[in-house]
């Protein structure tokens, strides 16, 4: 198990510290001692950061959902794949942090009085394909848009990881007074605090008149950043020469999925249905989706995809129940199954390389593109959420690219 001592850098010995927990690092030029444990040489920075052992960053998105929010209901699903990226970036002494998304909506009028007009539409979750899902699925209909509730129902019902060594945040958005409801944001800060979670609050709309409305008290309380943002700009994006080539690789990357169990069948239909809502946004949208795919880090279906459960479980196709595989790889024997693994192992990390590369070009020419615009862009959900959490993930420990 990994000793606790005080956080610090690079230690005599090899030894490392990331938030207080010290791994041991091995030179490949020292001499190996007999019967002494060995610990992996972390990878070379060229290398695809393995998870971190311990290490989590949860999200929570809070999205207001009355009649004026159709504007940031759009912002959210074209950019929930940059966010995502954003924090496939971070890093923390070699290790990537796993990435927790839940999802809230508040202002229904539908939504149970009781609960105070709110309803989680996600818990924490890596399954993207769902949380995207779900976006889309969100439309507006006036109701209360009680923040201190939805803050605090998010608060009490997710399942935070306890202690400070993980990056955990609130992202609350929306308009009107920030004070409505009969819970008060005060009491949905002191249960943040006591969690160690950061709340941060997005206005849409004009930032002094979301400081007439309070919103900025929210972000004080709870330690967090206030913002605003024009949630009905159009959304900036840049159309590249690479975005059909990703288009292509995600076709074959889709191929080497293999549904198993109760979920397979309905996962992999889930797969496609997220990238067929994405593309009908805009190619740009659906070429952010199809970098987060490209992503070991990032993109994992254990829970579903035969080869990801092998890549969790060495011994997996030893354990899956054949009945629930596909019927073209049901009859084959263990081993046979096993080789059939290997091989769209194989396939996929070949695929995903080559995502890799495409992407990394893609991202110059985005960057290219936009420092030729002149003026001021608008600030949007995507914009905000990205300035806040490379800030905010520092104090953590975690860095972001």
């Amino acid at each position: 198990m990994p000793t606790r001592l005080l956080r610090t850098s690079l230690l005599a010995g090899g030894l490392f510290v990331c938030s207080g927990i010290i791994y041991t690092a091995i030179s490949k030029n020292k001499p190996r001692g007999d019967n002494k444990p060995q610990v992996q040489v972390l990878p070379l920075a060229s290398d695809p950061l393995p998870p971190h052992p311990t290490r989590k960053i949860q999200v929570a998105i809070l999205l207001d959902v009355s009649n004026s929010m159709d504007g940031l209901i759009a912002q959210a699903k074209a950019q929930l794949w940059n966010m995502v990226s954003i924090l496939g970036k971070s890093s923390c002494d070699g290790y990537t942090p796993k990435i927790e998304i839940a999802l809230y909506e508040y202002g229904r009028s539908s939504n149970k009085p009781s609960a105070g007009y709110v309803e989680q539409i996600t818990p924490f979750t890596t399954d993207l394909d769902e949380v995207s899902r779900q976006l889309f699925r969100l439309s507006t209909l006036g109701g209360d848009e009680y923040c201190g509730q939805v803050m605090y129902s998010s608060l009490n019902e997710l399942k935070w990881e306890d202690g400070p060594d993980h990056y955990k945040v609130i992202f609350i958005a929306g308009n009107e007074d920030f004070l409505q409801g009969n819970l008060p944001f005060t009491k949905a800060c002191t249960l943040a605090k006591q969690k160690k979670v950061v709340v941060n609050t997005i206005y849409c709309g004009d930032r002094l008149q979301g400081m007439q409305e309070h919103w900025n008290l929210g972000a004080e309380c709870g330690n967090g950043s206030f913002t605003h943002i024009n949630s009905d700009a159009a959304i900036d994006m840049v159309a590249t020469p690479y975005d059909d080539r990703l288009f292509e690789l995600n076709k074959q990357l889709n191929t080497t999925y293999v549904g198993y169990g109760s979920l397979g069948r309905e996962s992999k239909a889930k797969q496609e249905e997220a990238d067929a809502q994405n593309y009908s946004m805009s190619k740009e949208v659906a070429a952010d989706r199809v970098a987060v795919k490209g992503k070991k880090s990032l993109y994992k279906n254990t829970q579903w995809d035969l080869v990801d459960a092998q890549e969790a479980d060495p011994q997996f196709y030893n354990k899956v129940n054949k009945e629930t595989l596909p019927e073209s790889i049901r009859n084959k024997s263990r081993a046979e199954l096993k080789t059939y693994i290997e091989e769209q192992t194989a396939k996929r990390n070949q695929i995903r390389k080559e995502l890799e590369a495409v992407q990394a070009d893609r991202e110059k020419f985005i960057a290219a593109e936009k420092i030729k615009k002149t003026g001021q862009s608008d600030q949007t959900l995507a914009t905000e959420i990205e300035k806040i959490i490379r800030n905010q993930a520092r104090r953590t420990g975690i860095q972001i690219q």
